[in-house]
Order: structure tokens, then sequence, then C-alpha cells
């Protein structure tokens, strides 16, 4: 079969086709053809072996896929990597039907973008009405659900970040109330003047780095931020419990895969209700742009480059 496969880590440019075995199932698996596979920021972690699990030589990446069931219906999945082959070995039990009113873009977003916003606001900040939120990366794949469930769950004041007056733009028309440039070094007084000159609620923050201390100084009394990715690829200064406890403030870091191996009924019902909004129109998903296997090295020049809005896939 055709795949990406890499034999040392780097960047994009190590992501060329070659043909390599057909994968061999595990115990309780079965062989798939892939139809879709979904792109993640973290697939630029798993290549460059930068992310918080170890990966392991020679290396297929990518962990989602649309796949072709035993019944000839359209499936959505989750894998460890391989996803990025024309075939790829799944558990029968971890195949989740598409509506046909869902496209393949659209299901892939749910798989770990939609689900981790939709987990990031109603488990780990437990947004309540009325109070506000910060979504950083607010065109992105995760950012742009994030926006809409912020909404739907009755979020007061919406505050997105993005890096263009493109993305920005995007934003708004998703339902953010303002968005903002995510530039560190007024980044603080930039979230605070977007929010009425009230500090916020919530803050959702993938970014790292400076980003990360700017938006927890932004942070109310009984605030919360959640940390669940580093995209800036450099760690935040260290948090100080004393400070926390005298500010009132809460830091809580999230990573979907616990929530899949710990909690996998919760991540079932969010992809549920995704698949079910997305299928009623009342959930817009972006599609950022489909690629050739082939053109796999551009799709992640695209992610790191921050030029993206939406869900990227590749097409085997």
């Amino acid at each position: 079969m055709r795949a990406i496969q890499i034999t040392e880590f780097g960047g994009p440019e190590l992501l060329t086709v070659s043909e390599v075995p057909d994968p061999v199932p595990g115990d309780g698996e079965v062989v798939l053809d892939v139809l879709a596979a979904g792109v993640n920021y973290a697939d630029t972690h798993q290549t460059d072996d930068s992310y918080l699990a170890r990966q392991e030589l020679p290396l297929i990446p990518g962990g989602e896929a649309i796949v072709r069931g035993p019944d000839g219906r359209r499936y959505a999945t989750m894998v460890g990597s391989g996803a990025y082959a024309e075939k790829v070995a799944a558990r029968p039990d971890r195949l989740i039907p598409v509506p046909d009113a869902v496209d393949d873009a659209a299901a892939l977003g749910t798989l770990v973008q939609g689900s981790t916003a939709y987990l990031l606001l109603h488990q780990a900040a437990r947004l309540e009405p009325g109070e506000s939120v910060v979504v950083h990366a607010g065109a992105g794949g995760t950012g742009s659900q994030a926006i809409q469930l912020a909404r739907r769950a009755g979020a007061g004041r919406i505050i997105a970040t993005a890096s263009t007056a493109e993305k920005r733009a995007i934003a708004r028309e998703l339902g953010a109330d303002v968005a903002v440039d995510p530039a560190p070094d007024a980044l603080r007084d930039a979230l605070i003047e977007a929010n009425g000159g009230r500090k916020v609620d919530v803050v959702l923050e993938m970014t790292g780095g400076a980003v990360f201390g700017e938006s927890l100084r932004a942070l109310a009394p009984l605030g919360r931020l959640v940390h669940f990715g580093m995209a800036g690829r450099t760690p935040p200064a260290p948090v100080v419990p004393a400070a926390l406890m005298r500010a009132g403030r809460s830091v809580i870091g999230f990573w979907l895969i616990h929530v899949i191996r710990r909690r996998p009924d919760l991540y079932t019902k969010a992809i549920g209700e995704l698949l079910g909004a997305i299928a009623d129109g009342s959930l817009r998903a972006l599609n950022g742009g489909e690629y050739p296997l082939d053109r796999a090295a551009d799709a992640h020049r695209a992610l790191l480059a921050r030029t993206t809005a939406g869900k990227l896939i590749l097409r085997p």
C-alpha cells in the first residue's frame, strides 16, 4: 500500500510517500480502506517526537481516519498511528457511524478537535451560563467549534484570538463577540479590554510560553484556565500554587487521551452530540482544505505557518 512512513524524526520535508506492507492487524483488529485521514497540529509533534507520548520508528503518522467498514458504510475511528495510508488496522468496536449528512472533513473534525472543544468547556472548565470565555486560535479546528459550543452553552462574552484579520473575521462570523490579535506583549490588556474592562472567567489555552502567562494574568478570581496544547513549542513559566490561591484562580491540564481511556462514555457522548449538531445544521464545521497523500508535507507546513482555518484532511 501507499503510505507516509518516516524513519527519522524531523519536519514536514520527511513526509514522502512510499510503498510499505499492508498493516498487520493486532488482536481484535481488522484492516480497512482509508477514505480520508485527519491532520492535526498534534501530528506535527508526532513526526518530530516533541509531544507528550513518545513515538517509535518507523512511523506512519496520523490518528484519525474515515474508513470503509465491512458493511460498506463510512465510519470514523481513532487509531494510535497509521492513518496517513491507504489502509489502517482498527478495532470494530471503535468504529463510529458517520451520518450521510456529514461529510468526511466534518466527521474527522469531531474526533479530536470537536470532542476536545466540547470537553474543554463542559468537563474541564465547567462553563456556567453568562461566563466570559477566551478561545485562543478561534479560527482553528478546535477553536472554531469551541466558539459555537460556548454560544450554545449560554456563555456571556466570547473573546477569540486569531493571528490575521481574515481569521478574526471568521471567528466573529462563528459567534465570537470580539476577536483580538494574540500578540503576547499586550495580550493581558487586550483580553480585559475586550471583556469590557473586566477580567475573564474561562480561558482555553493551547500555545504555552508568554501567551499562557498573559492569559493567566487576565483571569478573574474563580476563573479557570485550561491548558491543552503546546503549539508555540515554548513551555510556560512555572505556576506558583500560592499565587493561584491568592488570586483565586485555577489552572487545569487537559489531554484527550485520558478521557478516551478512562471515561470513554464522555467521549462517545461528545462525538454523538457533535455529529448530530452538524447533521442538523446547528453546528458549522470548517473545511480547511483537502490534500492528496503525496502533499502531506504541504498540509503540515500550512499548520505550522498558522495559515489554515478549520479541518485539514488527506485523501490517500
